[in-house]
């Protein structure tokens, strides 16, 4: 912990490279950094306490502003603060819309927002029009209007937005990345990603039975069973596309060369929910009644403007181990993260089969993880939430665009209402809209690997 404040303490001394994203044009301007970015957080339960304690890291952050209408969750927010020795922010926990007086403070100059999904995309553009560079935590948008709303607000405004996926800075996803731009795998075909993993025990907790074992959501229920629940009860979509499809999108230059152009969805049965209600609470239990609407498995193929496929699976409500799901395929070679494995045509060392990956991953370790990767160490999901953070804060900091921007946020959400959408039409194809309005033909790509650290 000690470590990552010496490197952010120094920070001053780093180029505008070190925002931890590509090198940017703009950066050439030689825009003046901020000395300390004044940030607010809206948000302060698991996944906001989170970014809190990273920030409270940093000698260039200073945390000006909390909200969150459980005050259970501000109370530990401000002891976590206190800790520090810094002054306590300014709370707002009133009522759900408080959060509109944190964003007409002058004190606040930048806001992260982890809050349920179905308040992110009002928050974000009720802070971008109050002219503070947003953070939002994933997914960005539940509907397609909420898409447009992002992108809409920030050209009206000239305001930063920048999701904040940070599967985009895993170890070796970024090793990956840089096996892609050094053309290791040849000229780029299809990928696999999504997000697997068993939620069952999130979904359905009461709090007051063994971790586990929960079956209740909604008011019953605690931290994100209060909310999430309900998505998967209401829609039969891929409701969280971005930790999947938001690393592929770095590495096919979505928005920036290249774009989403189709997406068709189809879903299985949904039984998990039920069935573990069922096995922790009896047949007898009230959710047992319930028909959940969402299909345990949702798999969504996507075809892009350079003709590459993405196959997107979102699997949450079964028993599984996690995985991501990650495969990268091109015409000279493949690699999968399920089996740690790749195979490159030529220099395998045996043809047609699997290598370890361990080596090339190694071998191809990302610059940033190579330099930093030590500061980053205990900042939260492998190290990948100090790059991400930093990232964020360097770009609040110069006012620049982000590395992961709106058009982002955008693309990566409309999976969710397109896919409902191809679900309820049998399959159906469905047209992602251009989110930057024809400027993906000459947006440059992000290069990741220069100016970078």
């Amino acid at each position: 912990m000690s470590s990552r404040r010496d490197f952010v303490k120094n920070t001053a001394l780093l180029s505008a490279g070190l925002t931890l994203a590509p090198h940017l044009s703009f950066a050439a301007n030689n825009t003046t950094a901020l000395e300390k970015l004044k940030v607010g957080l809206i948000g302060v339960g698991l996944r906001g306490t989170n970014h809190l304690q990273n920030l409270l890291q940093r000698d260039d952050v200073t945390i000006t502003a909390i909200c969150d209408i459980d005050p259970r969750r501000n109370t530990i927010a401000l002891d976590l603060i206190r800790k520090t020795g810094a002054q306590d922010p300014l709370v707002f926990a009133k009522n759900e819309y408080d959060y509109s007086n944190l964003l007409e403070l002058k004190e606040v100059e930048a806001v992260i927002i982890s809050t349920p999904w179905l308040w992110h995309t009002r928050m974000a553009k009720d802070a971008m029009n109050a002219g503070k560079y947003v953070g939002l935590e994933v997914s960005a948008a539940n509907t397609m209007e909420e898409c447009w709303d992002l992108v809409n607000t920030h050209e009206e405004t000239g305001t930063h937005l920048m999701i904040l996926e940070n599967v985009c800075y895993r170890r070796d996803i970024m090793a990956v990345l840089n096996m892609v731009k050094q053309n290791v795998f040849g000229e780029l075909l299809h990928f696999r990603c999504g997000y697997q993993h068993d939620l069952r025990f999130v979904k359905l907790n009461d709090g007051k039975t063994p971790y586990g074992k929960g079956v209740e959501f909604g008011e019953k229920g605690i931290s994100e069973s209060v909310w999430r629940t309900q998505h998967s009860l209401l829609r039969n979509a891929d409701v969280y596309p971005t930790h999947g499809v938001g690393p592929i999108a770095t590495m096919c230059n979505i928005n920036r060369g290249n774009r989403f152009v189709n997406i068709s969805s189809m879903a299985s049965k949904g039984v998990g929910l039920h069935n573990y209600i069922v096995k922790h609470g009896g047949e007898d239990h009230p959710n047992a009644k319930l028909k959940f609407k969402q299909g345990d498995i949702i798999t969504s193929m996507i075809k892009t403007a350079n003709e590459e496929t993405i196959i997107v699976t979102h699997d949450c409500n079964s028993p599984r181990p996690y995985s991501l799901g990650f495969r990268v395929q091109g015409s000279e070679g493949i690699w999968e993260v399920d089996g740690n494995r790749i195979y490159i045509e030529g220099k395998a060392e045996k043809s047609h089969r699997w290598d370890d990956a361990t080596s090339w991953l190694e071998r191809f370790d990302h610059p940033l993880w190579k330099k930093y990767g030590t500061y980053a160490e205990g900042s939260g999901h492998g190290g990948m939430d100090f790059f991400v953070l930093q990232a964020f804060v360097e770009s609040a900091k110069r006012n620049v665009a982000p590395p992961l921007d709106v058009y982002d946020a955008a693309a990566w959400s409309a999976i969710t209402p397109l896919s409902e959408v191809s679900i309820a039409n049998n399959g159906k194809s469905q047209e992602f809209p251009d989110f930057t309005r024809g400027n993906w033909i000459k947006r440059i790509p992000y290069n990741w690997m220069k100016d970078s650290y």
